[in-house]
Formats: structure tokens, C-alpha cells, sequence
């Protein structure tokens, strides 16, 4: 396996095994999203724009099969931003975790914490006081939901991570066997600079 880092304007170069991969990998539950290419491309235009936005990604045999992104919170959309704003958090304070992503043969094996590892090395170094990320609420009983389905909950604690029941956000995405978008609740888990390891 090769492991690259770019950041800002160098992340173009990967944007479009970052879009498939975004696109393969969310289709799953909870996530069930129906992207398309030209939307992921328009998308993650959001991190090349930002000095500090930092990809992480795996690849094997040439293919992307893991990727993570993170962004000031301060060059964030509006609507992750806003519930820090009506909270009182200084923006300028706040790492965001984008995606963490890999494909289903790649798990297990010590990259989604390498994944947080590098993330949070680099907002350490970029004198950031907190790293924060959301994940989609579907509720208990969401009609796709896979028995086998085990949410994140235990590793993101383990990492040191808090949820923060009143830090929610709603995007709106295309759902499998939507016609039209609807909008998700977010919830978000943070996690003080003092305690990244």
C-alpha cells in the first residue's frame, strides 16, 4: 500500500479517485447516498480552496481504497459552520473532519485510526484547539438499516471523541430510490487539542 498527503491546491490532483471512492463507499448505510461525479467534483473543491485543507488517502495497485480530509472549520459551508456559531465557538479554533472513508477490505486492519492519527497531527501542528466531526443520524429503526449494522459510536470514544447532543447540522443529499433531495441531521463529537495524544 503507498499513503499520500496533500494539502490545499495539491488535492486537486486527486480529485476524481477522491469522488469515486466518496461515492462507492456512501452508497452503504447509513449513509445510502446516490452521488454523482459532477456533484463530488464541485464538492471538494471546498478543500483544495483552503490553505490548510489536508487529504490523507491509501492506495493499492494504483486504486484509491481509503481517504480522509479535514479543513479549518473557518473555510467550512455555512451549514457546518453554524452550529459552532450559535454555540459561541470561535470558528478559528476548530479542525473539521471531512470523510473518512474505506472500502469494505481495507477495514479492521489499523487505518481508520491511522486515518484519525494523521488528522490530528496536523492540526497540532496548525495550532488548532479542538477537531470536531458529524455523522449522519438515522435513528433506530430506519428501514434500511443491515442487522450486522454496528455504528462508530465505541471507536470515536475510544479516540477521545464527545458526542454533543445540542451541535447538530442538516445537509441534503439524494438517498437510494429518492427523486429528489432531503435533508439529514447531522450530529457532531469533538475533542480538545489538550487531550490529542
Amino acid at each position: 500500500m503507498e499513503f499520500i498527503k496533500k494539502v490545499g491546491k495539491e488535492i486537486e490532483s486527486v480529485f476524481e479517485d477522491l469522488a469515486q471512492l466518496r461515492i462507492e463507499v456512501f452508497h452503504d448505510y447509513p449513509y445510502l447516498y446516490e452521488g454523482t461525479l459532477e456533484y463530488e467534483l464541485e464538492y471538494l473543491k471546498t478543500y483544495a480552496n483552503s490553505e490548510k485543507g489536508f487529504l490523507f488517502a491509501v492506495y493499492d495497485q494504483g486504486q484509491m481504497v481509503g481517504a480522509t480530509t479535514a479543513i479549518p472549520l473557518k473555510d467550512e459551508t455555512e451549514e457546518v459552520q453554524l452550529p459552532f456559531i450559535k454555540e459561541g465557538f470561535n470558528l478559528a479554533d476548530i479542525f473539521y473532519f471531512g470523510e473518512s472513508i474505506l472500502l469494505k477490505s481495507y477495514r479492521g486492519i489499523g487505518l481508520g485510526h491511522r486515518f484519525f492519527d494523521e488528522r490530528e497531527i496536523y492540526a497540532k501542528a496548525n495550532g488548532f484547539k479542538i477537531t470536531a466531526f458529524c455523522s449522519v443520524d438515522r435513528g433506530e429503526n430506519h428501514p434500511l438499516k443491515p442487522s450486522e449494522y454496528r455504528p462508530n459510536d465505541i471507536f470515536w470514544s475510544k479516540r477521545g471523541y464527545i458526542p454533543q447532543p445540542h451541535l447538530v447540522c442538516e445537509m441534503s443529499w439524494l438517498d437510494i430510490g429518492e427523486i429528489y433531495s432531503t435533508p439529514k441531521p447531522l450530529r457532531f463529537w469533538i475533542k480538545h487539542q489538550d487531550v490529542i495524544s
